[in-house]
């Protein structure tokens, strides 16, 4: 499958551990609470509507066109309901599409955050492990150091032996 296939990504979101997070959840039932506003919108507004005067929305697809519209909230006016019952379900339709997407708009900064701060602490993690070995080689470089001067300064007093041993 190609990697920007809907298919594909819906499978790499449902199979990721990620899929089990709350925000991700959340986003996965708003969309679905959107999907079936959408359609209960369309098919409630078509008796409102369909023998009102000036009616634009008069059947299922013209009303599932309006639907989509008003909750994505693009509302290209060419549709519109014109009687209270249809403007109350308008506005329930575009109350629910809004708090979707702000839901979904939501649940995408977080995963974006999270990504960011998980790479930030391996990465902290990462620079933390290289100073502690960092540290200790070090140390180690400093207490060889400290056996080199020990036996030159031995050589020099002429503790460790003749100073023949100096010149070497």
């Amino acid at each position: 499958m190609p990697p920007l296939s809907p298919v594909y990504l819906l499978h790499k979101l449902l199979g990721n551990e990620r899929w089990r997070q709350h925000h991700v959840r959340a986003s996965a039932v708003a969309t679905a609470g959107l999907l079936l506003v959408v359609l209960l919108g369309s098919w409630i507004i078509v008796p409102y509507e369909a023998s009102a005067p000036d009616a634009t929305i008069t059947s299922f697809p013209r009303a599932l066109w309006w639907s989509v519209e008003t909750a994505t909230t693009v509302g290209y006016g060419d549709l519109y309901p014109v009687t209270t019952g249809g403007r109350v379900i308008a506005g329930v339709v575009m109350l629910v599409g809004i708090s979707v997407f702000s839901v979904v708009t939501a649940s995408l900064a977080t995963w974006f955050v999270g990504s960011a701060a998980h790479r930030a602490r391996r990465m902290a993690q990462a620079v933390e492990h290289t100073g502690e070995r960092g540290k200790a080689d070090a140390d180690q470089e400093l207490r060889a150091l400290h056996a080199r001067f020990d036996r030159l300064e031995h050589l020099i007093t002429g503790e460790g032996g003749s100073g023949s041993e100096l010149r070497r």
